[in-house]
């Protein structure tokens, strides 16, 4: 009775009832993503991630190999080695004997990990202090912190401050002159802010103080962005090399491996401050270029290694910051 009535009401205003039946399709039809992909939408897909993981690997398969090979494979490629030729791990055993580079490696560790806890200690207490409505001048110290940004003092300013406070040759000075990010402290106050007001309403009927809260309640239900924060601050540490060229420039004792490393290509023969049991008699039996490779597939390594293991804390993280900032 229905579609008699509707295909007469068409009729009678001169349209074909044809349109009603697809204006009503219409309205029926799921959006477009929600639309099962086509072929080609798939092949795409296909075709783009696999274009994003070629460019990704082929760099690093290319130095691992480089790194493996002897000087005759590297003098036949003409410079880096695409395909395994005469491999060896001459140059990782010439590069781990020598005490800068195990020395660097060890001093990388130590300022990722010290620099790390202290970043996150003061982004995380700063987040919460700026998450809390009753919390005083929370409004003005955001609005500070968010002018930091975008103005600054400068490189001559910092190297001054830091200069006058006793940092040059000071490990202090490879950690704290960039210990906060401000954009890390916004995510981590997004996120702090769209807690459950129930769960810190009934902390506080419990008898909890702030930092009960914090540790208690905060902390618990916001591990996948502490992760993803941490990981960021941790690979900024690790990653770190401009600060050594401002405030130790000389003392190679005191050089991480990323410096050791730049130090190294730059000059392109034995590392500064090796003694010449080190690289400096065996430089020659080994390819110079293995020996940056290899030198690079050591600071590559820690990375590859905690990747995975904050992978689903990462994803999680970042989109749930996203969604709620």
């Amino acid at each position: 009775m229905t579609d008699t009535l509707t295909v007469e009401r068409a009729g009678a205003k001169g349209r074909p009832p044809t349109r009603t039946a697809a204006r009503g399709r219409r309205r029926t039809a799921r959006p477009s993503w929600e639309e099962p992909p086509t072929a080609v939408g798939r092949t795409a897909k296909g075709l783009t991630l696999g274009t994003v993981l070629a460019v990704v690997l082929v760099p690093l398969w290319i130095i691992v190999v480089t790194s493996l090979s002897t000087q005759a494979a590297v003098n036949r490629a003409g410079g880096l080695v695409i395909w395994p030729d005469g491999l060896t791990t001459e140059a990782y055993r010439v590069m781990l004997g020598d005490a800068t580079v195990r020395n660097a490696l060890f001093v990388s560790l130590g300022i990722t990990v010290v620099g790390t806890a202290v970043s996150m200690v003061v982004s995380i207490l700063c987040a919460y202090g700026l998450s809390r409505s009753r919390s005083v001048a929370h409004r003005f110290l955001l609005v500070l912190l968010i002018v930091t940004m975008f103005v600054n003092g400068g490189l001559i300013p910092t190297f001054l401050v830091v200069t006058e406070l006793g940092g040059y040759g000071q490990w202090w000075a490879l950690i704290l002159p960039g210990a906060v990010s401000v954009f890390n402290i916004l995510v981590l106050r997004a996120f702090y802010s769209e807690t459950s007001v129930d769960l810190i309403e009934a902390a506080r009927i419990d008898g909890a103080g702030e930092w009960r809260t914090l540790w208690s309640i905060v902390l618990p239900t916001s591990r996948a962005v502490t992760a993803v924060i941490a990981l960021f601050y941790g690979v900024g540490y690790w990653n770190s090399f401009f600060n050594v060229m401002l405030y130790m420039p000389t003392d190679s004792e005191k050089w991480p491996l990323q410096y050791v490393l730049l130090t190294y290509v730059n000059r392109g023969n034995g590392l500064p401050g090796s003694v010449n049991a080190g690289f400096g008699t065996q430089f020659s039996q080994t390819a110079p270029l293995s020996l940056q490779m290899a030198v690079v597939v050591l600071t590559l390594v820690p990375v590859l290694i905690v990747y995975p293991f904050m992978q689903k804390h990462f994803r999680v993280g970042v989109l749930t910051g996203a969604v709620k900032g």
